[in-house]
């Protein structure tokens, strides 16, 4: 049995989480329906794959793991509930490359939380980086605003708070078990959206996505990015989430041909570049000390 240490755990449930997680932006455009009802099915597929999981794992004592969740479970379910919807508001009503490049800052969001509840203080090249890439994205606002997808800009921001803040709150509790706040996060979506859908019915086509989306695109890894925080810091699993932000984009424009404005470009390509010469330097940094 190979012995990993802590970090390498955290850094593998990151790694595979945010890697099925790629897809995601794409099914969400495949698919014909309206944004509340993808997001009840966001909600009510992945609840159904959650019950299983907790039922076998907890047994008689399902109810109880679910009890015992306290304020931060609570609202930690709050915070997962919030940036799935806001998740999906923001891929509906701007280009899917915004949005990822938007959630592509909560590493940093996350830091910034860190720093000021969790005292885990980032140093002066975070803060640094942290300047660098809110500077890109007030330029992508800019061109969002010129072009009308300004609101789909600021969901994406507050779906990359809300995320990020989750993954503080898992950092902080990390001795206990948040899973069963992903369940309670994802009843929270199906009793919230079922009010504002018009219609539930799938065709054979949106059936199959959905159930490929709720599996591989939302269950697994939310139950894998919720569990990584457990063994690493939090902006330290948020960082994962460039992934998305390189390989979202190409998978849409591979199949569906749409394609960034080239000031998006420049402030995603500007962010991925910041993000990656912090995070080669921490490493080298990490190895001399």
């Amino acid at each position: 049995m190979i012995n990993l240490s802590d970090k390498q755990k955290g850094m593998s449930f990151a790694f595979l989480g945010i890697l099925l997680l790629t897809p995601d932006s794409l099914l969400i455009r495949l698919l014909s329906l309206d944004s509340w009802e993808l997001i009840f099915y966001r909600g009510f597929v992945p609840s159904i794959f959650l019950t299983i999981l907790l039922s076998f794992y907890y047994k008689k004592n399902f109810f109880h793991s679910i009890l015992v969740l306290g304020f931060a479970g609570i609202f930690n379910a709050f915070l997962i509930f919030l940036g799935n919807v806001t998740f999906v508001l923001s891929i509906q009503n701007t280009n899917v490359a915004n949005t990822l490049i938007m959630v592509s800052l909560t590493p940093f969001i996350a830091a910034l939380l860190s720093s000021f509840f969790l005292k885990e203080h980032p140093n002066f090249r975070t803060w640094i980086t942290i300047l660098v890439c809110f500077s890109f994205v007030f330029f992508i606002f800019y061109d969002s605003y010129e072009s009308n997808r300004i609101f789909g800009d600021l969901f994406g921001i507050a779906s990359a708070t809300a995320v990020g803040a989750s993954s503080v709150i898992i950092r902080y509790g990390k001795s206990n078990n948040f899973i069963p706040s992903l369940l309670i996060a994802k009843i929270f979506i199906v009793i919230f959206a079922i009010f504002l859908v018009e219609d539930i019915y799938l065709d054979k086509t949106d059936f199959y996505l959905v159930l490929l989306m709720g599996f591989f695109t939302v269950f697994l890894p939310f139950l894998l990015i919720t569990i990584a925080p457990r063994y690493i810091p939090a902006h330290e699993v948020q960082l994962f989430f460039l992934l998305e932000t390189v390989l979202g984009p190409i998978w849409v424009w591979l199949v569906i041909n749409e394609q960034p404005s080239i000031k998006t470009l420049i402030g995603g390509i500007g962010i991925i570049l910041t993000i990656l010469i912090y995070s080669i330097v921490e490493l080298k940094s990490k190895k001399n000390q």
